[in-house]
């Protein structure tokens, strides 16, 4: 089994040189995806709207851009969620439930929710990290490969 690593074009590709960490990786049938933040769209532009709304949005649609980029099909083969916030209250959770409606709406992912007093950047106010399951992808030319059986 080989394992390959990605960085989106943008802000992926920007963090993979500066702090040197994929957006995605992935092994064989499963990608693994980097915490997400919302504070940056997925090209690296910074949001106006700082809100906890705004970044968990932001950051659902740049989790769905890293997975796609890893040859993934997206949201719809999540496994596992964990999500950090520095604000961890009902509303928080609210907008969480939305948006698994929103981009799995058949699909349960097992979840943990983690309330933290910091992220990796002052202005982040939330980031998520996922585990997906893709049987049928990985077959697009791409990412760095690092080893192989």
């Amino acid at each position: 089994m080989s394992m390959k690593q990605y960085a989106y074009p943008g802000f992926g590709e920007a963090h993979q040189k500066s702090h040197r960490f994929s957006s995605a990786v992935r092994t064989g049938d499963f990608i693994h995806c980097a915490g997400q933040g919302g504070f940056h769209d997925s090209k690296g532009n910074e949001r106006p709207d700082l809100t906890d709304a705004a970044q968990i949005n932001q950051a659902f649609k740049n989790i769905d851009t890293a997975l796609r980029y890893a040859d993934g099909a997206g949201w719809s083969q999540v496994y596992r969620v964990n999500s950090f916030h520095i604000s961890l209250d009902d509303e928080a959770i609210e907008i969480m439930d939305r948006k698994f409606k929103e981009w799995m709406p058949d699909n349960y992912p097992t979840w943990t929710v983690l309330q933290v007093c910091r992220l990796g950047d002052p202005r982040m106010r939330v980031e998520i990290e996922v585990s997906a399951f893709d049987p049928v992808g990985g077959r697009r030319e791409g990412g760095v490969v690092i080893g192989s059986t």
